[in-house]
């Protein structure tokens, strides 16, 4: 009751104009929701996808109490969480990418893909989390560093071994990666337009953009739409196998 009356004390301070504490809210109801349907849908598909979509429902659910404080402490503070957002994406970012070695394990997918695509994860996130909190005077360098790490995932995931596999699956394997693909080179470029658009440099033109509104946007569609594509597919190769079988 009184985590309930304090949530409440919180939510009657928002301002009607609040974009940010609107979209802290609805991303934190939004990727709660996510996480109950991904855990209750286990037993609605084989076995072998149940990882996969295990994975996808840590990763919303670990946004969404990531979110829960995020939202308190902009209600609170009235300052961007920076710290809790990247102890968020530190976490949830590794998952992602650990999705593409689960989906490809069919295939015959190595781990060292997997650790692979995780070390260049935390190495974009590490440099982007120095360049917004620490070392903000060398943003721009800082970013440049993490924007590599980010675009050697993409060459990965679209033209290296990820792909070769997929291929070699191919059917819904093959379809749910080229989404996933998508997700990354158009979803996670959200993410350096809210870097420059909360770090001084040469594009200071975007800093009339809210950095939180588009950092929380983007965290809702990427992590609910990463795991609603592998859903898809463990639903989608679980009838093809049935009607095979």
């Amino acid at each position: 009751m009184e985590m309930f009356s304090s949530t409440m004390g919180l939510v009657s301070k928002m301002a009607s104009n609040d974009y940010v504490g609107f979209t802290f809210f609805v991303g934190c109801m939004a990727m709660m929701a996510a996480s109950v349907f991904f855990f209750f849908s286990m037993n609605s598909y084989d076995r072998k996808w149940r990882t996969s979509i295990l994975v996808s429902g840590l990763i919303t659910f670990i946004a969404a109490v990531h979110y829960w404080y995020m939202r308190d402490y902009w209600a609170t503070v009235g300052e961007s969480p920076t710290f809790f957002r990247y102890v968020d994406w530190v976490l949830t970012v590794p998952l992602m990418c650990v999705e593409f070695f689960l989906i490809l394990k069919v295939a015959g997918a190595k781990k060292t893909l997997m650790w692979r695509l995780i070390f260049l994860s935390v190495i974009m996130l590490v440099t982007g989390y120095i360049g917004e909190a620490v070392d903000r005077d060398n943003a721009w360098l800082w970013g440049l560093v993490s924007g590599i790490a980010y675009f050697v995932i993409v060459y990965d995931i679209w033209l290296g071994k990820a792909k070769k596999l997929a291929q070699e699956a191919g059917g819904a394997v093959l379809s749910a990666h080229k989404t996933l693909c998508w997700f990354v080179l158009v979803g996670w470029a959200i993410y350096p337009l809210g870097y420059m658009a909360g770090t001084p440099g040469w594009y200071d033109g975007l800093n009339g953009l809210s950095m939180d509104v588009i950092y929380n946007i983007g965290d809702a569609i990427n992590k609910i739409g990463f795991g609603l594509v592998v859903y898809n597919l463990a639903v989608t190769a679980s009838s093809n196998n049935s009607q095979t079988a």
